[in-house]
């Protein structure tokens, strides 16, 4: 069970039956289907509704807006995946991208994030903080050691990302005995510019938000990306070592928001 965590008119709490999780699947219809052209086999656009074959395996954080009606008040999503749900699966969903093999052998407790996404109207306020916190709070309960999962850059033009992409891995790539490598179909090298030719500043400003606060975490990256076309999304595999954070790092991760 998780403590639901709460603030004015928001509050986070796990998915307890189809009906939520058909409200996340159609918040994640709007963000990632509408607003960042997402296609794919298992999308329903007769009802709206993005789906995968690793939902029903999975755990799902809420966030809801208790002023809203019924599914409309789902406004914010995070898919959790175990090492049992994986099992109950049959994979993670990284590993049709990425050999995890060195995460799987490394002895740690995993937890796979994934789906990550607000309702335009809550990005930038205290929607992620909460879902944040939840999360942290997940990771306590379930004494998880390593976080890891896809984040994704918009559309699948490699050239517009060199920047990013080659900031993360000249300065975030993971040990090699942490490092997954994206898999030969879809493998897009990412050190596309020399690390002395990087402007860090315009990287920044062109590196999704999820990933920057990935990077503020501590957050590290595999080897190359992974060029969806289908989703239409240029993906790269984050990795969090829990034991890794400092202090400083693990604060705006486990700070609880105030009720």
């Amino acid at each position: 069970m998780i403590r639901p965590m709460s603030q004015a008119n928001l509050f986070v709490r796990l998915a307890r039956d189809a009906a939520d999780l058909a409200a996340v699947q159609r918040l994640r219809y709007r963000v990632f289907v509408e607003e960042l052209g997402a296609d794919g086999p298992m999308i329903n656009h007769v009802s709206r509704l993005e789906t995968d074959g690793f939902d029903r395996h999975s755990d799902h954080l809420l966030l809801i807006d208790r002023n809203l009606p019924g599914p409309e008040a789902v406004v914010g999503a995070y898919r959790l995946m175990t090492a049992d749900h994986a099992h109950r699966a049959g994979r993670f969903y990284s590993e049709s991208e990425y050999d995890l093999a060195p995460l799987r052998t490394a002895g740690c407790r995993l937890m796979e994030l994934g789906r990550s996404c607000l309702h335009p109207d809550y990005r930038g306020g205290t929607g992620m903080l909460l879902l944040w916190a939840a999360l942290a709070e997940q990771v306590n309960t379930r004494k998880i050691d390593m976080l890891f999962g896809v984040a994704s850059f918009p559309g699948t033009d490699v050239s517009r990302f060199s920047g990013p992409l080659s900031m993360l891995h000249h300065r975030h790539l993971a040990p090699p005995h942490l490092r997954p490598k994206a898999r030969s179909e879809q493998f897009q090298a990412m050190d596309l510019i020399p690390d002395a030719a990087i402007d860090r500043r315009q990287s920044m400003i062109d590196t999704p938000a999820l990933i920057k606060a990935y990077m503020r975490l501590g957050g590290q990256v595999g080897a190359g990306a992974w060029v969806d076309h289908a989703f239409n999304t240029i993906d790269i595999c984050m990795i969090l070592d829990i034991a890794r954070m400092t202090p400083l790092q693990s604060a705006p991760f486990t700070k609880a928001v105030p009720s």
